[in-house]
């Protein structure tokens, strides 16, 4: 007979408003009392994760009654998770909720930009609203519980999981780490329409070696809590209820058995007070990593470290009580770890609110949330280039050709990782913009059957809609398959023949935009010298299509700029605008053989012989339909002491004939440190709209404590000296200005 006191409901009703920044004393009392009921199985029960796949055996069933699993995910349609979910909590002996898991990355039925796409909008208070509507949507099919968001940092667009990142910078990663938190889990958990949010790949998984997944990663201490750490923090803060330990091993120590980033770092330092789960296998996977001798091995190093919820393997459950007798394991470990898991439980009220509540379905692919995923969608789209002001179209416009394996393809729009999303939803470019002209003036031909084929059997038609079109818009990138986890690429070139069809559709001679819908950073050099225009649209989700058409024809401006570097070539790779000055930087004109010898080193810089050192697209980069000027920076103080604070003030000017949206960016370079500092680092931004003519003045405080670092040392520090100070449109211009920090 299970047993549950009113205590318990009551109890589970208490919640935070930031759920697990701290212990709610009532709570920790109940869950004490549950501890000292529950077996040793019961707890590692708790401990256990498996995929359901949406099937409910009998086995299952019974397995559920006994508390053999604490968790699911994949579980299936509502139903199954409601039933499920019954016999957990009225036949079995304690009546302790599961908990579903799910992977709503980028929304659930209404499918957003992927994450990267996102994050060129510079827009976190939309992100939040855009998480928001995912939790709502998810929460109504049952799930508590989603893994995102993924906050790994990468510099290496061959990795195919950059799609799911907010790009290579961690201040930019951290704000929308922040705000994603915020959406998934809103002010309480207990919330019937909000969901737990889970920050991953924790740590380095994005600096996966030779941009392959699962890779080795190296990153030295100092960069590892300069770089990849603060992201996490910033999840912490936001009170994120869980994190996931990755895949990958760090400095020579698998993440889901690395004690010294789960538990001193993370524990410790940050206070963490959610629990951590496993990436699907990686406690077992320890063993192929050549770190644990066998499943028993991998469990006592797992549970060591600090994971509390093992995925889908089951050396935990297996193992874990042989490992307590042989004294490999801690008893306060298993029970630490199961009071973190019922807590996240106790914060989303599943104790009082065990079951969906399905009348939230009806906000599903409502028009509030179509609307937000448009917006979002063209806030996400860079502009990259526009001459002689080809765009915006003009809607008197005879006929348009539309081109291109992607104008077309819903499924490909929507991007990796949209577990629930549907092609049926997604409305097209080609469908977008048959709405807006009217069919007779839009001319189709895909040319391309994929972004893959090298069939060019169907480029002739498309040369032919190109003659008969006043204008030209290609659909042009890589398709959902290529980009996401396991979709790493050594090449990052358009695959296929779409160069071939580039330039045949060139032969036409009318105006060409080239939109680009890719998970990633790509190589398009050839395609951007035959082009008047290009857009990069990333894979932009379930209203791409209206939302690239509003930017076509001026119905929504272009804001959106980059956050991460394009390179011109996959040979530069990794690129990044934060790198180190070096002893030898080059020159802006550093090209080619240098003239010198090793006796008389003149151009011996970094650099390369066969292309230029700089990026195609520097970070923070993206035109608009307007233009915008810069002037008069200016500091608050030239000196401040340690523990002070400086504004930095710009007037910013549209100088331009359309109405827009400015990102204006704070950067900052410590020039002499006890260790080496970028030559740049992103410290603000904002987000400004202004009409033609118009000027505002922008500010921005930035304190020492914004000027911190790691040092070799592990200490958190800002040290007196110069510094260089930019307020600029990107990484590689903006007005500069120099102030010293002092001593106290």
């Amino acid at each position: 007979m299970r047993i549950v006191s009113v205590l318990l409901l009551a109890l589970s009703l208490i919640c935070l408003s930031r759920p697990l920044e701290a212990a709610d004393p009532g709570v920790e009392k109940r869950i004490d009392e549950l501890l000292a009921q529950m077996t040793l199985e019961e707890k590692l029960g708790q401990m256990s994760q498996a995929s359901l796949g949406g099937q409910l055996t009998e086995e299952r069933q019974a397995e559920i009654r006994k508390g053999r699993w604490g968790s699911f995910l994949n579980a299936g349609p509502v139903e199954v998770k409601r039933e499920a979910q019954r016999i957990a909590v009225e036949e079995s002996r304690l009546g302790i909720p599961l908990i579903f898991g799910r992977d709503v990355i980028h929304g659930y039925r209404t499918v957003f930009p992927i994450p990267l796409g996102q994050s060129a909008s510079w827009d976190p208070e939309l992100v939040e609203r855009a998480a928001r509507i995912a939790a709502k949507e998810a929460a109504a099919m049952g799930i508590h519980w989603t893994f995102a968001p993924m906050i790994d940092i990468t510099r290496d667009p061959r990795w195919g999981r950059v799609a799911e990142t907010w790009g290579e910078d961690p201040y930019l990663a951290s704000a929308f780490a922040a705000s994603m938190v915020r959406g998934f889990q809103g002010d309480s958990l207990a919330r019937r329409d909000t969901i737990a949010a889970c920050a991953k790949h924790y740590v380095g998984y994005g600096a996966a070696e030779a941009g392959k997944d699962y890779n080795t990663t190296w990153i030295p201490e100092p960069l590892l809590r300069n770089v990849f750490l603060p992201p996490y923090d910033a999840a912490v803060k936001a009170g994120v209820a869980s994190v996931m330990s990755a895949f990958s091993d760090l400095n020579g120590i698998p993440a889901s058995g690395n004690a010294f980033t789960l538990r001193r770092i993370l524990r410790d330092e940050f206070g963490f007070q959610g629990f951590v789960v496993s990436d699907w296998d990686s406690v077992v996977e320890m063993i192929q990593h050549g770190y644990a001798a066998d499943e028993a091995d991998a469990a006592a190093k797992g549970l060591s470290a600090g994971v509390d919820m093992e995925m889908v393997s089951t050396s935990f459950y297996d193992h874990v009580k042989e490992l307590l007798a042989a004294g490999r394991v801690k008893q306060e470990w298993i029970d630490e770890a199961v009071r973190r898991i019922l807590r996240v439980k106790f914060a989303l009220g599943l104790f009082e609110n065990p079951y969906p509540d399905t009348s939230l379905q009806a906000s599903m692919l409502s028009e509030e949330h179509l609307a937000v995923a448009r917006r979002l969608a063209a806030e996400s789209v860079v502009l990259l280039k526009n001459e002689e002001h080809l765009l915006p179209l003009p809607a008197s416009i005879g006929s348009i050709a539309v081109i291109g394996p992607l104008a077309d393809s819903p499924r490909d729009q929507l991007g990796c990782w949209t577990m629930d999303g549907r092609p049926e939803d997604a409305v097209t470019p080609l469908a977008a913009l048959r709405e807006k002209l009217g069919e007779d003036r839009v001319h189709y031909a895909a040319g391309l059957a994929t972004s893959r084929t090298t069939d060019e059997t169907g480029i002739p038609a498309a040369v032919e809609a190109a003659r008969r079109s006043d204008a030209v818009i290609l659909f042009l990138g890589e398709e959902q398959a290529l980009s996401g986890e396991a979709r790493s690429r050594a090449f990052l070139d358009l695959p296929g023949a779409q160069e071939k069809l580039v330039a045949e559709v060139a032969e036409a001679g009318k105006p060409m935009i080239a939109v680009i819908m890719a998970g990633r950073p790509l190589t398009f050099q050839n395609v951007s010298r035959r082009v008047e225009a290009v857009m990069y649209a990333w894979h932009p989700g379930t209203m791409g299509g209206p939302a690239i058409a509003d930017l076509l024809f001026g119905d929504a401006v272009p804001s959106g700029k980059l956050t991460i570097t394009f390179p011109r070539t996959v040979g530069q790779v990794p690129i990044y605008y934060a790198h180190k000055n070096t002893g030898r930087p080059p020159s802006p004109d550093s090209l080619g053989i240098p003239m010198g010898t090793p006796v008389d080193p003149k151009g011996y810089t970094s650099k390369y012989l066969d292309v230029d050192f700089t990026p195609e697209y520097p970070f923070g980069y993206g035109l608009s339909y307007t233009t915008f000027s810069y002037a008069n920076l200016r500091l608050s103080a030239e000196n401040i002491p340690v523990g002070g604070r400086l504004t930095a003030s710009v007037d910013v000017t549209n100088t331009g004939d359309w109405p827009g949206v400015e990102i204006v960016q704070l950067y900052t370079r410590d020039l002499v440190a006890s260790l080496t500092r970028p030559v740049k680092e992103l410290k603000g931004f904002r987000r400004v709209r202004l009409a033609p003519g118009e000027t505002k003045t922008v500010s921005f405080t930035l304190t020492t404590d914004d000027l911190r670092f790691y040092d070799s040392k592990g200490r958190h520090i800002v040290e007196p000296g110069r510094f260089h100070l930019w307020i600029g449109p990107s990484s590689a211009e903006g007005l500069k200005a120099e102030f010293t920090v002092t001593g106290r």
